[in-house]
């Protein structure tokens, strides 16, 4: 991981909640570098690394449950402020000798709160709103702490030892709906802990570049680029500390958004100078998906083929020592991975390099949320466009032609993708939405056009708001804005006669439809 030496670490101990990632990501946006650790390893975690600070999330547990998830008490013994959060706060009252109680009436969503003295709360109004979502709460306080804000149905919504520098809250300030959360846990680490911001992507971008030019030396390096955010922006990052020894492959399967691949050709090797070898595989492509239509067969055949021409390429290249993979902070967590680099033989971003390419792995954006990686990837110069680019994925248009993939399928989908897009920019609404896309279903439609029958294509629209991917809610565009993309679809896009807009969250849908 990043070498925090020089600066600030808060260790976020994972209880389940569903929140854990946004209170790192409320850390870091204060300037305090943080990591997660899950709450079975915190205290060995705590002990090696020393962090300035600890916080405790949430979870969907009951401390009053035989196996809920614990902690050791000797860490509320170490001198380290920590801050409990819901679960959290609970579990901090228990280790030290307070009481949880069932309360008779549970408190969930946004509630009125009293906030009293305490640097947990300095420049916040007394009376304001706070997010609960709990059904057990605390009874007794700890020998020490006292109460230092109250709702109406929770006589304990935070609690502090000020002089040990515990606090515990029973809200979640992480989320949006608590009325200067933000701040919350900003005086948490300016006031209570007397942290001073010091993480920045400028610091990041400093100490990562001298860090890959220390592991790298002299060695070549190959870099499989896809023209999504995290693979360009950690080639950028890379190219910076290694220049001319990062070689970067771009396999363009055709089954990329309309002028994507052009795209990534002009932005690296116009604008950065990277060495980049494009190869325009889509008719190879193509006749493997001739025929193809269950969508798993589709996935795992352009997987493979990606594989094969990412072989022939980097076998031109020679000797080869390190790979550079676009791993971002969400896929560490969700893995369990901890270690930096690792000798490899598979990898799941290109699906399995052949086992005669051990290959070292550079991940550079492995600290970084995807909010971050943005920031980094502006701070190197990338286009915004391509920075605020939605996801796309690895199979491209292949699983978003339902059934049978062909060029004339892939090219009325590309187009009506590429009108969709447009309008929402123009709209000012696809910083709004987290995914946005067209998808070309496996039927066609009766409609009307110029007085005369057709028999065409549907497209069906999608938009979604998340923060991981995990879950998500349909983006509900005007229908004006749904009004002009429908029109201009079937105008101006050949064999489409009917537009239709999927309003179906995660779950029970999936994102994509194949």
């Amino acid at each position: 991981m990043l070498n925090t030496s020089e600066n600030n670490l808060v260790l976020v101990v994972d209880f389940g909640g569903q929140y854990n990632q946004l209170i790192a990501r409320r850390v870091r946006e204060a300037g305090i570098y943080s990591e997660i650790v899950p709450y079975y390893r915190a205290l060995e975690e705590v002990k090696k690394r020393k962090p300035q600070a600890v916080i405790f999330t949430g979870g969907p547990s009951s401390t009053l449950e035989k196996d809920a998830p614990t902690i050791e008490t000797e860490i509320f013994h170490l001198g380290i402020p920590i801050l409990g959060i819901c679960y959290g706060a609970q579990l901090m009252t228990l280790a030290l000798g307070g009481e949880i109680e069932k309360p008779v009436k549970r408190e969930y969503g946004k509630t009125s709160i009293t906030y009293q003295s305490s640097a947990l709360f300095d420049e916040i109004e007394t009376n304001n709103i706070c997010w609960m979502s709990h059904t057990d709460q605390i009874k007794t306080v700890p020998d020490g702490f006292q109460i230092t804000a109250y709702t109406p149905d929770c006589p304990v919504a935070a609690m502090e030892n000020s002089e040990q520098r515990m606090y515990a809250v029973q809200f979640h300030p992480e989320v949006e709906h608590t009325v200067d959360g933000y701040k919350i846990i900003r005086n948490f680490l300016y006031k209570g802990c007397h942290l001073s911001p010091d993480w920045s992507s400028d610091s990041f971008i400093e100490e990562k570049v001298a860090q890959i030019k220390k592991a790298v030396g002299d060695k070549k390096v190959i870099c499989a680029l896809s023209g999504g955010v995290d693979s360009s922006v950690a080639a950028v990052l890379v190219h910076k500390a290694v220049g001319e020894q990062l070689h970067c492959i771009f396999v363009d399967h055709g089954l990329l958004r309309k002028n994507e691949g052009d795209d990534v050709e002009r932005i690296f090797r116009q604008q950065f100078n990277i060495n980049l070898i494009r190869v325009n595989a889509e008719e190879r492509f193509l006749a493997k998906l001739a025929g193809v239509s269950d969508p798993e067969k589709k996935r795992k055949i352009i997987g493979e083929e990606f594989i094969r021409v990412f072989e022939e390429e980097a076998a031109k290249l020679g000797s080869i020592d390190y790979l550079v993979q676009g791993t971002i902070y969400p896929d560490v967590i969700e893995s369990g991975s901890g270690t930096n680099t690792a000798v490899i033989k598979s990898h799941h971003n290109v699906g399995g390099l052949p086992e005669n390419m051990a290959l070292k792995v550079l991940e550079p954006l492995r600290e970084l949320f995807k909010d971050e990686v943005r920031q980094v990837g502006l701070q190197l110069g990338i286009e915004e466009n391509l920075i605020y680019r939605h996801p796309f994925p690895g199979p491209g248009l292949g699983i978003r032609v339902l059934g049978e993939v062909t060029k004339e399928r892939c090219d009325i989908v590309r187009e009506a993708d590429a009108i969709y897009r447009e309008e929402l920019d123009k709209a000012g609404l696809s910083r709004k939405i987290w995914q946005a896309f067209a998808a070309l279903p496996d039927v066609r439609t009766v409609g009307v056009m110029g007085d005369e029958r057709t028999y065409s294509y549907m497209i069906a629209l999608r938009a979604i708001t998340s923060t991981d991917g995990m879950t998500a809610e349909y983006y509900p565009i005007p229908y004006d804005v749904l009004d002009i993309i429908s029109r201009r679809i079937v105008n101006e896009v050949k064999g489409v006669n009917r537009v239709v807009y999927d309003i179906t969250s995660k779950p029970p849908a999936t994102i994509e439809f194949e």
